[in-house]
C-alpha cells in the first residue's frame, strides 16, 4: 500500500494537523487500522495520534482517498475526537478504567 499526502491544514485550536491522502493498492480497500498505522509510520507519530475519518474507494478501482486528523498527542485525540471515532480507530483513553471502577 502506497500512501500519498495530498493536502496538509494545521489547526493549532485542536492541536491537530487535517491531513488528506490517496493510497493505491494491489487487494481490497484495506482495514481502517491498517491504513492508520502506515500512516502514522509515514508521519512519524504513533498510531494512538492518529485518527482516520473517511475512506473512500470508488466501486473497481485500487485508489483510496480519505481524511484523517494527527494529533499532537493521544490525549489531544480524546479530548477532541467523539467515542465512535475513538472506538473505530481502537484509540482507548483513561475514561474506560474510570468507568470500570465505579461499575
Amino acid at each position: 500500500m502506497d500512501i500519498d499526502i495530498i493536502d496538509e491544514d494545521e489547526n493549532p485550536m485542536l492541536h491537530r494537523t487535517d491531513v488528506k491522502f490517496e493510497m493505491i493498492h494491489e487487494e481490497a480497500t484495506p482495514s481502517r487500522l491498517s491504513v492508520r498505522d502506515s500512516l502514522a509510520a509515514k508521519l512519524n507519530k504513533d498510531a494512538e495520534e492518529v485518527v482516520i475519518r473517511t475512506l473512500d474507494t470508488k466501486y473497481g478501482m485500487r485508489k483510496t482517498v480519505g481524511h484523517a486528523k494527527v494529533y499532537e498527542s493521544p490525549e489531544h485525540a480524546q479530548d477532541v475526537e467523539q467515542d465512535h471515532m475513538l472506538e473505530r480507530n481502537k484509540i482507548v483513553g483513561d475514561d474506560t478504567d474510570a468507568e470500570a471502577e465505579e461499575a
